[in-house]
């Protein structure tokens, strides 16, 4: 039986942090479906469309890994997607209260479904994709935080 990971997130835009996540990921899974979330509680600067465009392109090389779209509950789009799996990516100790609580709700709304936490390797742990987009915003080089695509990108956004 396959092993499937839902990897969801809005990647508004994805960083190398979520980059390293699914790159150490993938030889654990059969498939890793990074799940670009239609996020109504954000304001992204990326359309739902461009963010898995942008994903899909800075993921490329890595041959098991699927970028897809959702919307509505993740645990009803990884049953859809025959997923047993969330994985969830940890940076900091101030992570994990949220990460816990969120990953007792999708247990209790599908028990099927195991949540995995990744620690972020020490080099992208201040990464976040909020402190990208403002130091974009301000003029900042964003070179160490991103792929030269997604600079590109979120350059032409601004």
């Amino acid at each position: 039986m396959k092993t499937i990971a839902v990897y969801p997130g809005t990647f508004d835009p994805i960083t190398l942090g979520h980059v390293d996540i699914v790159s150490r990921a993938s030889p654990l899974f059969d498939t890793v479906i990074l799940a670009v979330a239609a996020s109504t509680s954000k304001n992204t600067v990326f359309s739902i469309d461009e963010r898995v465009e942008l994903s899909r392109e800075v993921l490329k090389h890595i041959s098991n890994v699927e970028v897809q779209k959702f919307g509505g509950l993740m645990v009803d789009f990884a049953r859809e997607k025959k997923a047993s799996v969330v994985l969830r990516g940890l940076r900091a100790v101030s992570d994990f209260e949220y990460e816990f609580q969120l990953a007792g709700m999708n247990k209790k709304l599908n028990s099927k479904i195991e949540t995995i936490f990744l620690m972020s390797d020490v080099e992208n742990q201040i990464i976040s994709s909020k402190f990208v987009k403002e130091i974009a915003h301000l003029g900042g080089n964003i070179d160490r935080f991103v792929t030269k695509y997604t600079a590109k990108m979120l350059k032409e956004k601004q």
